[in-house]
């Protein structure tokens, strides 16, 4: 499945075009939706079909694939098995490799990129930074408001954790443009217990 918007800013970059592939994941979240390509991930959405699945500290949680063509990349496969991890098992999803991503947003020097590339590298499991601090983090202590920006254009949300990133005040602050706040809320709190134990 090809999308446009991700293929025309592709081919202005100069890259080939790709046969973008999707897996769909039934989640606590509901159901996910992994693009890509052979050479990585472009795009995870999380669709908000269903209310994110009641926290019970005992009871397990799954993430399971719902649909998927015949053939995947083993990019595909690995993103895959980390979000599966990452639900299931969320304290081994750490210690796995993550997919290639192949999605323009995330490559150059672009200070999109740095924030998404600082934020993947030194804010781990069950740890919140905020925006400020995280702009800091990127070298430029003054683009907090380009901080959020680049929390609004991550393509690989889960992967790339923008939900651990919070508001100076400590409240959580919007999540996929307002409409994913429980969502946001639903991760941090998962990436507590499931530290935890």
């Amino acid at each position: 499945m090809k999308k446009a918007s991700t293929g025309s800013a592709m081919k202005k970059q100069g890259e080939s075009r790709c046969t973008q592939k999707t897996i769909s994941l039934l989640s606590p979240l509901g159901t996910i939706q992994v693009s890509g390509c052979e050479n990585g991930v472009h795009t995870i959405q999380i669709l908000m079909d269903v209310a994110p699945a009641e926290r019970s500290s005992g009871a397990p949680l799954s993430c399971v694939v719902t649909d998927s063509p015949a053939e995947t990349s083993p990019e595909m496969q690995r993103c895959v098995e980390w979000l599966q991890a990452y639900f299931t098992e969320p304290q081994t999803a750490g210690s796995l490799p993550l997919p290639a991503f192949h999605h323009p947003a995330l490559q150059g020097d672009a200070f999109t990129s740095r924030v998404l590339q600082v934020l993947l590298s030194d804010v781990k499991f069950g740890e919140t930074v905020s925006y400020k601090r995280l702009a800091e983090m990127a070298g430029n202590p003054r683009a907090v408001r380009a901080v959020g920006g680049a929390m609004r254009r991550n393509p690989v949300p889960l992967l790339i954790p923008c939900h651990r990133v919070i508001s100076s005040s400590g409240q959580s602050g919007p999540y996929m443009s307002g409409r994913g706040d429980h969502l946001k809320q639903w991760l941090l709190t998962h990436e507590r217990q499931r530290g935890e134990g």
